[in-house]
Order: C-alpha cells, then structure tokens, then sequence
C-alpha cells in the first residue's frame, strides 16, 4: 500500500518546542531596522519625527513633515555566529537581501486661521524582524540525546510505545501524540529508534535505560531560522500651534516563523550498542497580530525638542506545527517514514507582549544638525501566553513573570549636514530581557551613515552593527545543553526619499 504524508490535529499534545518562554521573546522583541536614516542614527528619533519608520517610536512624528513624502530601503543582513560548545568554536555566516521599509506620508495644511496648523496621513511597512539566522555548534559533551529520551520515557507505560499489527509507523507516531501528549510520542521515538530499552518486556513496563554506552560523545548540532514579523501602520498626527505634535497608530503584525535543526552524534564506546544517532526537529508558526499607539512631541524653544510615547502590548493569534525524524544503527527499518512530511497540527494560542513607554530629547542646531536620545522601558515580566486558564499556560507564565524582567534600552543619534550632505552616527543599548542575563546578554550597537538631499528627493546609506551574546538551548525541554553563541548582525541599507 502506497505511504501518503499523514496530516492530524493534535488536540492533547502540550509540546515543547513552542508556546514557552522563547515564543514570548521572540515576538516581544523589536529590532526595527526602517528607513537608512532611522538606522544611521540608532534609531533615535522619539523628539524628532519626519522619518517614516520614527512613527514606530512616536506616532506623532508624521506631523513633523512640512511635505508629502514617499520611500523605501532595501537592507542586506549579514550575520555572523561564534558557537562554543565543549571547548570548541564554530562559526557560521550567512547573507540575505529584503525591501524592509516602505510607505509615505500625506500633509495637509490648513487653509484658516484655526490653530490646527495640519494633519497627516501616513502608512508604513517595517520589518520588526528579519529571522533568518543560522549557527553550527560542534563539541564533545557528556550528555548525550539518550538523556532527551529517557527524561520523557520515565513513568510512560510501553505498551502505546509499540507499534500495532497492520498499523504504520507514521500513523502510530501522530496518533500517541495526539492522545498522550508530546512526552509520550518522544518515548516513542527513542523506543522505536532504539536508543532507549524497558527495564521490563511488559506492556505495563514504564521504566528505561539506555542503549547508548559512553562516557563523552561528540554532537555536531545547525540550527537554521527563516522568517519575519512585520508591521503595517495607519498613522494619523496633528499640529497645533507652532509647538505640539500630536499622533495615534494602528498597527497589523505579521508573523512567518521556521526553524529547523539538525543533531547527529557518535563517539560512543566501542561496545556501545547504539554506535550513531540522529534527530532532526522542524517547528512552522505563522500568525496576525494587533497594536495601537501614542504619541507627543513639544518644541521648547528652536533648540530643544521633547517627546512621549506609549505603545500598547501586541497581541498575537499563532499557530504551530511541528515535524520530527530520527535514526541510529538500531533503528526500526521503517523509521524514516517519520519524516518532515508527518506534521502535527496544533490549536490556535495567543501571545500578549508588554507595552513600552518612551521619553525622547532632541536638541536642533538649525541646519547645521542635531543629537536626538531615547529611553525606553518595558516590562517583559507581563508577557503573557494565553488563554491563562490553560493549566500549561498558567505554568509558563508564572515561570516567565520570575524569570524575566524590566528592559531599559537607550537610543543616541547625531547628525551633522554640510550642504547637501548629511553625515549621521548612532549608538545603541538594550538590556537583556532576563533578570539573569546569562541567558541573554545585553545588547550593543553601533552605526553610521551618510545623505545626500537632491531637493526634491533624498539618498542614503547607513551601516549598523549589533552584537549580544545567547545561551541557545539545543531543545526546549528534556535536557539542557546549550551552546554560548556571540550574535553580530551587520546590515547595509540603502533608501530613496521623494517628496511631492
């Protein structure tokens, strides 16, 4: 009988490769790139406005501009990952090339006396996140995928573990995972591929060992991420006067997610019965979401700028799947028709991030230039998944709200014009979202760039550079080894400005 990719909504299987911790960092966690401008000044543009992608910062930036206006960036990301692991050092780069910015901005002025002097309309699209990433981690360790296995088996009764007369393989794998969970279809995977034995030959048996002899064994380990979370803005802002600018965003978020990795590891004693084993896991999220925010910027006088913003928490509808493969030298022979064409399908979960407030000072040096700083602080400690009665949900959360904590993060930018040339600089630092930030470090960035302002039209380049350091845990669950891996991401962006 022909073998068909087999496709089940998984309805009781809590798994661990989604809806935790991670899911809530990685979408609370903006890393605008937006227009070349933006970049070359750090971001810092919470008191100045006229950028298109400052209306991420403070919505009511959009007033600031005395035309209408279009644009867009195109940004190269190169990223390059040191991986410590055992005590060795692997690095891995990789380059990819979006359009990662663009929308415009329509002025109108008021034609009366009222103090009302304009409004603004403005749209957006910004990439909050370019995912695409990889990283290798080779290195010996003692702790070997047997440990991932047994760590599930324990206390699971071997009978679903086996497969039935005339039942596939791939059938029994999505049927156990949707009946007794994610702890028992990983039993199940070790047991079939044999890295893992019952003390017992009974069907009530639910006590293991390992068929992995060894003292070290050497892993070689690639995790591979593609994807992004954009934000679509609708932006409205208002002059009154001479010296306030008032503004509100709507926001739709976009999420596209994949990560795969890949485990191979050997090295085991010679009398080993299990003498190499593989597994590779495959997690897909997509999903929507929504914000709002708000925004005031004042002029003091010519000189001094200050601007306020609130941006309200994000909240995400997701979805996930996930697929599974595995080997070893004892492995059932039909192991391989779990592959990553066998995918289990999960209920829709939501995701609430934290809101964050931001303070903004600009001074203005006429048309010579200008020094902009931003302070933020959100509290990740309130990050929710959600529904909260869910009892695994209500779990996480409580481990998210003791685990992380307030991030305060600085913006400083500089730019100086000579003519039509503009020369810009920026400086930025975020704080880990960990209490702990051995998790997570915090981060540092540096950029530059330069303009060149036609009249009627604008370039620019800018050259930003961002480093942190991560702990990334191999699995979500079952064993911790993790590798220290040092992230520099460098971006390269160009953008055109029209005014009309």
């Amino acid at each position: 009988m022909k073998r068909i990719s087999t496709f089940i909504m998984v309805l009781a299987c809590t798994f661990a490769s989604a809806q935790t911790i991670d899911d809530v960092l990685r979408y609370s966690t903006e890393n605008l790139q937006g227009t070349a401008r933006f970049q070359a000044m750090g971001g810092a543009f919470g008191a100045l406005g006229g950028d298109l992608s400052a209306l991420n910062i403070n919505p009511a930036g959009s007033a600031v501009f005395n035309f209408s206006e279009i644009g867009f960036t195109l940004s190269n990301y190169h990223r390059n990952n040191d991986a410590l692991f055992g005590n060795t050092i692997s690095n891995t780069t990789s380059n990819s090339l979006d359009f990662n910015q663009a929308g415009g901005v329509f002025v109108f002025n008021s034609s009366t006396d009222s103090p009302w002097k304009k409004i603004a309309l403005a749209f957006n699209y910004d990439l909050v996140q370019n995912y695409d990433n990889e990283f290798i981690a080779r290195g010996n360790t003692s702790v070997g995928i047997d440990n991932y296995f047994l760590n599930f088996a324990q206390g699971e009764p071997l009978g679903p573990l086996r497969t039935q007369e005339g039942e596939f393989i791939e059938d029994a794998y999505l049927d156990i995972g949707a009946s007794l969970g994610y702890s028992a279809q990983q039993a199940f995977l070790g047991f079939q591929a044999g890295i893992i034995e019952p003390v017992e030959d009974d069907d009530a048996n639910t006590s293991y060992f390992s068929n992995a002899q060894y003292g070290n064994v050497n892993q070689r380990y690639l995790q591979n991420t593609s994807g992004y979370n954009s934000k679509f803005t609708f932006n409205f802002a208002t002059q009154y006067e001479d010296n306030l600018y008032i503004g509100a965003s709507l926001n739709f978020h976009n999420v596209l997610y994949d990560k795969v990795t890949y485990l191979d590891e050997d090295g085991y004693d010679t009398d080993s019965p299990i003498q190499f084993a593989s597994f590779d896991n495959l997690l897909h999220t997509e999903g929507y979401g929504f914000s709002f925010s708000l925004g005031a910027i004042a002029k003091v006088n010519q000189a001094i700028r200050l601007g306020g913003s609130y941006q309200s928490p994000t909240w995400y509808a997701l979805t996930d799947d996930t697929s599974q493969r595995i080997n070893s030298n004892l492995a059932v022979s039909d192991i391989d028709f779990i592959n990553f064409g066998i995918v289990n399908l999960y209920d829709e979960y939501r995701i609430k991030t934290p809101g964050k407030y931001t303070g903004s000072l600009a001074l203005v040096f006429g048309k010579e230039g200008l020094i902009s700083l931003d302070y933020s602080y959100q509290d990740m400690s309130k990050a929710e998944l959600r529904p909260t009665g869910d009892p695994n949900f209500a779990s996480e959360n409580d481990f998210i709200g003791s685990t992380l904590g307030a991030v305060n993060s600085f913006r400083l930018g500089g730019e100086y014009r000579i003519e039509q040339v503009s020369l810009r600089a920026g400086y930025r630092y975020e704080e880990s979202p960990y209490a702990n930030s051995d998790f997570i470090g915090d981060l540092n960035g540096f950029s530059a760039g330069i303009g060149y302002n036609f009249g009627a039209s604008r370039l620019d380049l800018a050259y930003s550079r961002t480093e942190q350091d991560t702990n990334s845990y191999f699995f979500d669950g079952g064993i911790d080894s993790a590798a220290l891996v040092n992230r520099r991401n460098t971006n390269i962006a160009l953008g055109y400005t029209l005014k009309f």
